[in-house]
């Protein structure tokens, strides 16, 4: 049965039993209303860690202040009975007064690696997720945290983090898992109407296009019949970009061996969806990776 706590004390009572038992600990944070994205991350830190804990807490300093942090669904009752069906020992579910009690004096500043893709229209953003991520780590002390390639341009940064920092941490990327016509599994899909709905893997289906025609023209060709291919499913592009997976800056051509990423966001409705390829250059083609 999974155990529930809300308060910074009780997660480091079980982290100090466990560790002293010498087992490892394998991390999942989220912002709740789980799906099974989320699923996949906790099913693959219960099969590298003896303990997996799972934190969930939506954010407020990632939230711009035209954003949705007040509409973001929640149902913490359901999000438990999810976690004690795939392994989840722990969750930490922290009242935002736990995490943030009174006024903030230290923050996050993310240099180059947020100035594109997401980090240009939402800034402050990863800054936000920064803090709240270091925090969680210092309290959860794990050996091993999941994160999926959907959020590519996060799980890179916060990878960087961890580098940079010198936290005692591996962190270990999982593949986007998506619906069966392709679409990535998002929290914010549940805000997508009936008709949005069936639209919505067009964006998926969109990105590989686009894939398959870097063998063909350059790219900036293919950025914008890409953003015409979608905009004529009925999405508004934010923005749609080709990019180093490592330094996330977008690139003008591709060289042999490197690998890439194309990532997008774009407005269904109300919706903003976000979703991504990474590919390798190899003998003048992009392959997926």
């Amino acid at each position: 049965m999974v155990i529930l706590v809300n308060y910074i004390k009780d997660v480091r009572k079980f982290i100090t039993e466990w560790r002293s038992k010498a087992l490892s600990i394998g991390f999942v944070p989220t912002m709740g209303f789980l799906h099974s994205g989320h699923l996949q991350l906790m099913k693959e830190s219960a099969k590298t860690c003896d303990k997996v804990v799972v934190s969930i807490f939506v954010n407020p300093t990632q939230f711009g202040p035209n954003e949705d942090y007040d509409k973001y669904p929640r149902d913490l009752k359901r999000d438990l009975k999810l976690c004690g069906e795939v392994g989840v020992d722990l969750v930490f579910a922290p009242p935002v007064e736990e995490m943030y009690p009174e006024k903030t004096f230290i923050k996050f500043h993310v240099e180059t690696l947020a100035d594109e893709l997401c980090g240009k229209h939402r800034p402050g953003h990863f800054a936000g997720v920064l803090q709240v991520v270091a925090k969680l780590f210092n309290i959860v002390q794990p050996d091993y945290a999941f994160f999926g390639k959907k959020d590519a341009q996060q799980l890179i940064i916060i990878k960087r983090m961890v580098e940079e920092l010198n936290f005692p941490i591996q962190i270990v990327p999982v593949d986007t898992v998506r619906e069966e016509d392709g679409l990535a599994m998002s929290s914010r899909n549940t805000y997508l109407s009936e008709e949005e709905r069936k639209i919505a893997p067009k964006f998926y289906e969109a990105l590989k296009d686009a894939v398959a025609l870097l063998s063909k023209i350059g790219i900036e060709e293919v950025k914008k019949k890409t953003i015409a291919s979608l905009e004529n499913a009925g999405f508004k592009p934010q923005y749609v970009e080709i990019v180093d997976l490592k330094t996330l800056q977008p690139v003008g051509k591709l060289e042999e061996g490197k690998e890439y990423m194309i990532a997008g966001a774009v407005f269904l409705g109300t919706t903003r969806l976000i979703d991504n390829l990474w590919f390798k250059f190899k003998k003048g083609r992009a392959v997926l990776i």
